[in-house]
């Protein structure tokens, strides 16, 4: 592109033209743009600051990764597990568990949640349990006659359940042996010693965390486990330990990470962020269209220009170079105000939380957002390349024009 081309579109954008409404059209693709642009930036930084809190929240309660198999884990298969986990140097912690549902119940309630049976030395290592106590603290030692339990928050309230209240659990086998009428259901009695909140109502609801040998005991697993619990030193790399694992482990060994772990809630997160995305960049492509318009009248208004030019010497190409470029320049403009007002109203958001949020009701004071700058090289391409498409069609009519007609009437 030469100079003279530049000039020229730059003259043709800045010039006042004899139908006005053609610079309103114009005014009004640039202000289009930059909407839809902002509006872009700042919902998807919107969405990175939720999925960072989600992830911040799973992450720091979850294990990194687990490892489950058909059927159970013997105690000889574990001893051998454990020594591939421990030759891993990404791998920080292991620590084996047992999980099932039972029935808890009081005085005046009942609920079926999920027990866990976990080592009380290790459960620190693979979770963040001991970090998210409010009550109390994991201590499965015998309090009396009754072996101690930690239950999550939600279940505590609706259990109306305090440090120090029992609470009996029903094993499966239990009832399956009173409804078969072999004999009465016998229930477990348990102290409640902990009660947790780990910021997701569905494990402050349901579950329930017992010592290994209770849990072993109560699903008969005795020196059995369902799954290995593992801690990585950066989770970001799960994805490269369980291939790993994959390749050192037997067929009938499944690897989850934490992300597999939640994969259908990280899945409509993904639906809602490409939704977001298309929707709008609708804004931005209306705007084109209006770009479109602007243009394909600009030409309009410009056959005798144009007819001039080619007439000294340009071609076709010189001609479609000079509307291209004044295409491009509105996507550009638009395109630069839209970052600049969107990422001030992120600072904004960020230091002084223009939109905040309960804090008795969320986990966050207000609405999160995170930056990507990938995000800005995707949104530039929207936009610029809407704008090259919008201003194709005016410069290929533009080149189109005959000379000769054009100035027949001059």
């Amino acid at each position: 592109m030469s100079k003279v081309e530049l000039f020229i579109a730059r003259r043709y954008l800045r010039s006042k033209r004899k139908i006005r409404f053609i610079n309103i059209i114009g005014y009004i693709s640039i202000v289009g743009i930059t909407v839809g642009v902002a509006a872009l930036l700042i919902a998807l930084s919107v969405f990175n600051g939720f999925s960072s809190v989600v992830t911040s929240v799973l992450v720091g309660f979850d294990p990194h990764i687990r490892i489950e198999k058909r059927g159970n884990i013997s105690s000889a298969e574990y001893q051998g597990i454990e020594k591939i986990l421990k030759s891993n140097i990404d791998i920080a912690a292991v620590s084996p568990y047992v999980s099932g549902k039972a029935m808890l119940t009081t005085t005046s309630f009942n609920k079926v949640v999920f027990i866990r049976g976990v080592d009380e030395k290790r459960i620190a290592d693979v979770s963040g349990l001991k970090d998210k106590m409010v009550l109390g603290s994991v201590d499965f030692k015998n309090t009396g006659s009754s072996p101690g339990i930690v239950i999550g928050l939600t279940l505590a309230d609706r259990l109306a359940s305090v440090i120090g209240n029992e609470i009996v659990i029903y094993s499966p086998n239990s009832v399956q042996y009173a409804l078969s009428g072999i004999s009465a259901p016998q229930g477990m009695k348990f102290t409640v010693n902990g009660i947790f909140e780990s910021n997701n109502k569905d494990y402050d609801a349901n579950y329930a965390y017992v010592s290994l040998p209770v849990a072993q005991q109560m699903f008969n697993l005795e020196e059995k486990y369902n799954g290995i619990e593992l801690r990585l030193s950066d989770f970001n790399n799960a994805e490269k330990v369980k291939k790993e694992l994959q390749k050192q482990l037997p067929d009938d060994y499944n690897v989850l990470t934490w992300y597999d772990l939640h994969q259908s809630l990280y899945s409509v997160m993904k639906i809602e962020r490409w939704s977001a995305y298309i929707l709008l960049s609708l804004i931005i492509l209306v705007a084109t269209f209006n770009m479109l318009g602007s243009l394909t009248m600009g030409v309009i208004e410009k056959q005798r220009d144009i007819s001039v030019l080619k007439s000294i010497g340009m071609t076709s190409k010189n001609i479609v170079r000079i509307f291209m470029v004044e295409g491009l320049i509105i996507g550009i403009i638009g395109t630069v105000l839209g970052v600049i007002i969107g990422l001030i109203v992120l600072y904004l958001q960020v230091h002084y939380q223009l939109f905040a949020l309960d804090a008795t009701i969320y986990i966050i004071p207000a609405i999160p957002v995170e930056i990507q700058w990938i995000d800005f090289i995707e949104i530039a391409f929207v936009s610029l390349g809407l704008s090259f498409l919008a201003a194709y069609y005016p410069s290929r009519r533009a080149a189109a024009t005959i000379p000769a007609e054009g100035l027949r009437w001059e």
